[in-house]
């Protein structure tokens, strides 16, 4: 167990900032935005299971959907669960909710984000982005 302080209060507003990072750089098809929550060594897996190894690797798939990603709609995204596995390491589950341009939902997500904290501040490290079937 780490002697450390967490400033629970604290430590959650920046997750949940960083979540908004990530809804904003979606919305705005900003793969430079996006791109920069991650750590350097970050897996993620995509909502169509895909398996992502590495920045360069995110990257690539990143800058190749991304752009025109909300030409049918746009995605809102809510962290509503964050557990603190130690003060630097925290899982974040994710509500995330796809809707048309006139407002309708059409289908939704459950990422799980395993963020890591590294000089100050809260990365993307190992995620997996989850479709919720109905």
């Amino acid at each position: 167990m780490s002697t450390v302080e967490l400033d629970t209060a604290a430590e959650t507003a920046a997750i949940h900032a960083i979540v908004a990072q990530v809804a904003a750089a979606q919305r705005a098809e900003d793969a430079d935005a996006f791109l920069a929550l991650f750590h350097p060594d970050a897996i993620w897996t995509t909502g169509g299971g895909k398996f992502l190894n590495g920045l360069d690797e995110i990257s690539e798939f990143t800058r190749a959907v991304l752009p025109g990603a909300t030409k049918d709609g746009y995605a809102t995204y809510e962290a509503f669960f964050i557990r603190f596995i130690r003060p630097d390491v925290a899982a974040v589950k994710v509500r995330q909710q796809y809707f048309t341009h006139a407002g309708e939902r059409t289908t939704e997500g459950s990422p799980l984000y395993g963020m890591t904290k590294e000089n100050g501040r809260w990365l993307l490290t190992f995620c997996q982005n989850t479709p919720v079937a109905h």
